[in-house]
């Protein structure tokens, strides 16, 4: 086992590389439908290292395809991570952060310290719902409002038959709302309780979308741990996507073995739901992918036994693995490259833009902590046809991370405008940035 120390500018990044390491291969190995996957190697301890945050200074911002501008439509937000665009034009963002955890001996006391150098941590979480309207159409936010405050980590955000959904980290709740309004005084109402683990809620972001119809809330949650470190028993009714009737009634588990799903999304071409999902780590620098998928119902997706199918984790037992239940391991449509953090999801269905993004899928990629040379930091498209990916993934939004590796910001939540923008929060950078055809 080996542990290094780098110093580099303003900050100092950890590598903890134990048992395995050398050169990752390029990223464009582990994306796509058939992922090139290297044989694994375990690891005692995380390969960590991070980008120091530096921010934006004045006149700087993300680059874009040519033919594409780039301008904040919103700055000095806090920690905003999903972004949700009203029928009316107005723009909602949960503003929320990680907070310290306890336990995970080592490890975990190397991973708070890291993510707290790159700017993932803070002592208290700002739990807010911000609004931000743009009143003369210029491409920027004029107002803002605090919808609700004195959330609990709130990330999701769905709007259902006059109700205003937010996913909190242990609830789903809902209040009375109609579109326009910059105020609410309204107690939401806490119509589902979600899993969660005091002192240590590992994956806590909860996602929710409506189906099409109406008829359906589905909410995604994350293990607790990388691969059931802290037991089983920790995990239940975690990793995985749950539905619900919209008044938070009949709970079922909707998908299952997904470790930590971040994205939701309908695909316009045929309805079917998608996900972003963050893979394990400690198997090397290009396993596991994250991986974006159509998710079934019933389906079960290999976590923690089996990744991107049915290849089996060599840190089980193979007598302590339910084989039947692995056998059955769903494969993922489409892996977005080994620890690109990939978490915001979203379909294009705005005018616009050139035709050729119609239908295709923008993902916002928070980029590595755990990888030693980065990955991710940016935003992706993946071109769809007949409801499926017909095409490499290419980068959108870039610039995020420095030639010093350095991190200007980092993506996380993406959506299309009422004006067929595409809106980017950067929770590093407190940016909603808003990208559009010149």
């Amino acid at each position: 086992m080996l542990l290094r120390m780098v110093l580099t500018g303003a900050g100092a990044a950890l590598i903890l590389a134990a048992c395995g390491g050398g050169d990752p291969d390029p990223i464009g190995k582990t994306t796509g439908p058939e992922p090139q996957l290297e044989a694994p190697r375990v690891q005692t301890l995380p390969t960590i290292k991070t980008a120091d945050p530096i921010g934006w200074a004045e006149g700087e911002a993300p680059a874009a395809p040519e033919g594409f501008t780039v301008n904040a439509f919103a700055r000095d937000l806090n920690h905003p991570r999903q972004v949700f665009v009203m029928d009316n034009g107005d723009v909602l963002i949960a503003e929320s952060s990680s907070e310290p955890s306890e336990g995970g001996g080592l490890r975990g006391f190397f991973e708070r310290r890291i993510m707290g150098n790159a700017g993932a941590l803070e002592d208290e979480s700002p739990d807010n719902l911000i609004l931000l309207r743009d009143t003369n159409g210029d491409g920027a936010a004029d107002m803002r409002h605090v919808l609700l405050d004195d959330l609990n980590q709130p990330f999701g955000i769905e709007y259902l038959d006059g109700f205003l959904y937010v996913a909190n980290t242990d609830a789903l709740i809902r209040v009375s709302y109609q579109p326009g309004q910059t105020e609410i005084l309204e107690t939401p109402e806490r119509v589902a309780d979600l899993p969660f683990n005091a002192g240590n809620n590992g994956h806590w972001t909860r996602n929710v979308i409506a189906s099409p119809d109406g008829r359906t809330l589905f909410v995604a949650v994350g293990s607790v741990s990388n691969v059931g470190d802290s037991g089983m028993g920790v995990e239940q009714n975690r990793a995985a996507i749950h539905a619900y009737d919209p008044d938070g009634s009949n709970m079922r588990l909707y998908a299952t073995g997904l470790r930590n799903p971040v994205g939701l999304a309908i695909n316009p071409q045929n309805g079917a739901l998608w996900t972003a999902v963050n893979e394990r780590d400690m198997l090397g620098d290009d396993l596991v992918p994250d991986y974006m998928t159509s998710v079934r119902e019933g389906g079960f997706y290999g976590w923690p036994w089996s990744y991107f199918g049915q290849n089996m984790d060599p840190r089980f037992e193979r007598e302590a693995v339910p084989m039947e239940t692995v056998n059955g391991a769903m494969k993922p449509d489409y892996a977005l490259g080994a620890h690109t953090a990939s978490l915001g999801l979203t379909f294009y269905e705005g005018s616009g833009f050139p035709a050729r993004y119609q239908g295709g899928a923008f993902v916002g990629q928070h980029g590595s902590w755990n990888r030693s040379d980065f990955a991710g930091y940016k935003v992706v498209f993946v071109p769809f046809a007949n409801g499926e990916p017909a095409g490499e993934a290419e980068d959108f939004l870039t610039g995020f991370l420095t030639e010093d590796d350095e991190a200007h910001g980092r993506p996380v939540g993406v959506a299309v405008a009422q004006d067929g923008a595409l809106l980017v929060t950067d929770d590093v950078g407190d940016v909603l940035w808003r990208v559009a055809p010149e």
